[in-house]
């Protein structure tokens, strides 16, 4: 309808930044395609997660909670062999053509800028595990955006620690299992596992999930 004020949407912009097998390009790109089949086939996004060129990705969710969401199960689907960076914006779009589909403005333009400034921090000694943020188009300020990219600072700080073991947990406990079950597949003691969650920062990567989550 004429006149109709366009709601902002969640826009997602994200690349490959290491790896491990840089020979292997069409390893890495398969690889790359899984993962993100993965991450649509659980999460749904409003515009599903696909290949724009190269190494680069994009989609678009309904609900911050869940961009969220797709990107540290991206991360995890990866590592420790591949590891990406994400961008989030919270902004209006406005669809360009629709087959190939092309979209613009001001959402796209946020996350833009914050997957730059992932870059950019992730240069510096201090912030080099950063690997997420977000930003909010001048149409449509968010007053929490300071709040979750405190947030997300932590998050990728301790994922970004964790050696390869503790990241297969922490990918059991994010699909539901419990942590016998994580066990049982591991192939260690209830207590190891249950050692391992409490000091390499699993639980509390656990905890900041749900909570994200929860955003709209």
């Amino acid at each position: 309808m004429a006149g109709m004020k366009q709601q902002p949407v969640v826009t997602l912009i994200g690349d490959v930044v290491g790896s491990r097998i840089p020979d292997d390009r069409a390893g890495v790109h398969a690889r790359l395609e899984a993962a993100l089949a993965e991450v649509n086939a659980k999460l749904s996004p409003a515009g599903p997660l696909w290949i724009t060129a190269g190494d680069e990705y994009q989609a678009t969710f309904a609900k911050l909670g869940d961009a969220l969401a797709a990107t540290l199960r991206l991360r995890l689907a990866l590592l420790p062999d591949l590891d990406v960076r994400h961008g989030l914006g919270w902004g209006t779009t406005t669809v360009l053509a629709t087959s190939p589909r092309v979209e613009d403005g001001p959402g796209w333009w946020a996350a833009r800028s914050a997957i730059v400034r992932v870059a950019a921090d992730a240069d510096r000694a201090a912030l080099s595990r950063v690997r997420t943020a977000i930003d909010t188009a001048d149409d449509a300020v968010r007053p929490d955006v300071l709040a979750i990219n405190a947030a997300l600072l932590g998050r990728d700080g301790l994922v970004g620690a964790m050696s390869a073991r503790s990241l297969s947990v922490l990918r059991g406990l994010l699909s539901g299992r419990t942590q016998r079950e994580v066990a049982e597949g591991e192939g260690v003691s209830p207590s190891a596992v249950s050692q391992r969650v409490r000091n390499d920062g699993i639980a509390l990567v656990v905890a900041i999930d749900e909570q994200l989550r929860g955003i709209v």
